[in-house]
């Protein structure tokens, strides 16, 4: 049974607002499952259908086979949320904000434990309206594991969080889904969403416009792809280009490279260059992830700016210890 099914789910606001429009997904049990694409494409108001925190306007949503509105409460049990944008303002200590979130939950986690997997137990008796960003991250992430659920939904999880801390995260992530659980988070911080997932699904204007493995996708369009052939004499030119799928070829000393529109045709190009001189080095470049995110999202609401400027999504997030 799908950890997550969505049939036809649309959300709109007013006459005019289309959210999320015709969403057909499935997630599978124990899959790291990565929802990604610009703001305002859809991913949040997702998530909060599946939590019912708002209806859906059309379609159905199921979270382990039950209904996301009419069950909620039984789906809640069994899941841990990190919401995006989760702050403190009472004056409780990380340890007491731990000690609630496993007491709400009826749950029997030791909060020493999780405290020190999220790395903040050192700071547990500080009040947590005074951590930074990041260290409130990892807290909320902390509580969102209480009570092992079976599903984890998180919304933008790395905000805040500087490189250390982010992949800490993934750590936890990949060894909660080797345990079972499943992973459904949503973010537009493209190297976040490489290293972790399985699949990934791009969102964009509220439409589902690709659902696929990084490499799947990459077969999928129409990027260029890149091979470096370094060889131990001048590699001979000649029918290299009439690959079908090579767009161009360029040789400088012993070191032929090839452009491939398809990149299948590598492997033509490196079995017809070695046959007439052998092949010491070979460097492939494949389409990026930031390459395959613009292809399919047109660019998002950055479309019309420069690639230099548009294209430095990764470091748009402020990082905190």
């Amino acid at each position: 049974m799908p950890s997550i099914q969505t049939n036809g789910l649309t959300k709109t606001f007013g006459e005019d607002v289309v959210a999320v429009d015709s969403l057909d997904l499935t997630i599978e049990e124990g899959e790291i499952f990565g929802f990604l694409g610009p703001n305002g494409a859809g991913k949040s108001t997702t998530i909060n259908m599946l939590l019912d925190f708002i209806r859906p306007t059309a379609g159905s949503a199921q979270v382990f086979g039950m209904d996301a509105q009419s069950e909620c409460a039984a789906i809640r049990e069994r899941i841990g949320v990190l919401p995006e944008g989760y702050g403190f303002d009472d004056y409780l200590t990380g340890r007491e904000y731990m000690e609630w979130a496993i007491e709400t939950k009826d749950a029997d986690d030791d909060p020493e434990q999780l405290l020190d997997l999220v790395g903040i137990r050192d700071d547990a008796d500080r009040v947590a309206a005074g951590y930074s960003k990041g260290m409130q991250q990892r807290l909320a992430f902390g509580m969102a594991l209480a009570d092992d659920p079976d599903l984890l939904i998180l919304d933008e999880p790395s905000t805040g969080l500087d490189p250390n801390g982010i992949q800490h995260m993934r750590s936890v992530i990949r060894d909660r889904a080797e345990d079972g659980t499943t992973v459904f988070f949503s973010s537009h911080i493209l190297s976040e969403v490489e290293a972790v997932c399985d699949r990934v699904g791009v969102m964009n204007e509220g439409e589902l416009v690709a659902v696929d493995s990084i490499e799947g996708l990459r077969e999928s369009a129409s990027g260029q792809a890149t091979i470096e052939l370094e060889c131990t004499e001048p590699p001979r030119v000649d029918g290299v280009a009439d690959i079908p799928g090579v767009s161009a070829v360029d040789v400088t000393e012993r070191t032929l490279v090839a452009e491939c529109s398809d990149p299948s045709a590598k492997v033509d190009v490196v079995r017809l260059v070695d046959d007439r001189a052998e092949v010491v080095d070979i460097l492939a470049d494949n389409t990026s992830l930031e390459e395959l995110f613009n292809q399919f999202t047109g660019g998002g609401r950055d479309a019309d700016r420069s690639v230099g400027e548009g294209a430095d999504l990764d470091d748009s997030r402020e990082a905190s210890a």
